[in-house]
């Protein structure tokens, strides 16, 4: 299949190995190009359905969905490089999160964890690192991932802070792997345990009072801050004052960094943001058809915004042959 159509292309047999063909590659059936725009209407969110519609009026044929399919099976080794790869130990900050994806198998849909780690080295560069799927956030498998990291090159010579939510699995894996390191608890998760305490009525004007103490100009200041609204809500939300305060120590880690990078490190929001458009992608199909093709896109995504960060991890994000 090619730009023109499909085409029938004779070959002659011989006794002896012929010279490669200059238009298609060994048990090659599709021409480059074409491949490489199948994959990327699929990656770009059409579905697996949907990709012969839309590249039809282009190609002059239609693709079908069951080539698209055998295309975009042919990432899975761009996947295991991708988590197979050297890492670099000049990651500054590390944010860590759990992120659920659905995927079907035989029983029906299951809801699996995508473990991810986000870093940002001490230029200010982003940079994706790696993901696993988990079937839970349970101290082991953090711990699984974290020392896969640790032993491909990320063993934190250099890191300042580890950010995460207040998952006691992965408290206890960071303890594990990187015990040197500070941790910073995410604000975002906090108030949203917070706001789970909170009674409807009082739930915003609380929430709006607590944001302040992270937007202090220093350490003493969100000190205050944090005294002035527990004198002020404690009486009527005490269990919401005691959720921040058991907390207060980590939450303020993120005052011993620079003041450009606080804003960056004092939450894992930037994760969530990556995967907007993993799930912008899945929309049209709902949920994953199996593991495979869950790895395959956010791992195309991952490389997409890694590119766009002006990072190349690898070169992993081959185009199929």
């Amino acid at each position: 299949m090619s730009r023109w159509g499909v085409l029938d292309i004779w070959m002659p047999r011989a006794r002896h190995a012929l010279p490669p063909s200059e238009v298609l590659g060994r048990f090659q059936r599709h021409e480059q190009r074409v491949a490489t725009l199948i994959l990327e209407a699929f990656l770009r969110g059409v579905s697996t359905r949907e990709v012969g519609a839309v590249l039809e009026p282009v190609l002059g044929w239609r693709p079908s969905a069951q080539t698209v399919s055998r295309l975009a099976q042919q990432l899975d080794a761009a996947v295991r490089r991708f988590h197979w790869r050297r890492l670099s130990d000049d990651i500054c900050y590390l944010l860590l999160d759990g992120v659920t994806m659905k995927v079907k198998h035989p029983g029906g849909v299951a809801t699996k964890l995508v473990l991810v780690a986000y870093g940002i080295t001490s230029q200010g560069r982003r940079r994706l690192l790696d993901f696993k799927l988990a079937t839970s956030e349970s101290t082991a498998q953090w711990e699984a991932f974290l020392e896969d990291l640790f032993r491909r090159g990320l063993e934190g010579t250099t890191l300042q802070l580890i950010a995460t939510d207040g998952g006691s699995g992965l408290t206890a894996a960071v303890g594990l792997v990187y015990p040197q390191v500070p941790r910073q608890r995410c604000w975002a998760h906090k108030l949203r345990n917070v706001a789970g305490l909170l009674h409807r009525k009082t739930q915003l004007a609380c929430l709006r009072d607590a944001k302040r103490i992270y937007q202090a100009e220093n350490r003493r200041e969100a000190g205050q801050r944090f005294r002035a609204w527990a004198a002020t809500w404690r009486a009527g939300e005490p269990d919401a004052v005691r959720c921040l305060e058991r907390d207060l120590p980590e939450l303020f880690a993120f005052f011993a960094v620079p003041l450009d990078d606080r804003r960056r490190v004092r939450t894992t929001n930037a994760i969530e943001r990556c995967f907007r458009e993993v799930r912008r992608r899945t929309r049209p199909m709902s949920c994953f058809q199996n593991s495979a093709s869950c790895e395959r896109i956010i791992y195309a995504v991952f490389e997409h915004l890694n590119r766009a960060w002006g990072f190349v991890p690898s070169p992993a994000f081959t185009q199929p042959s």
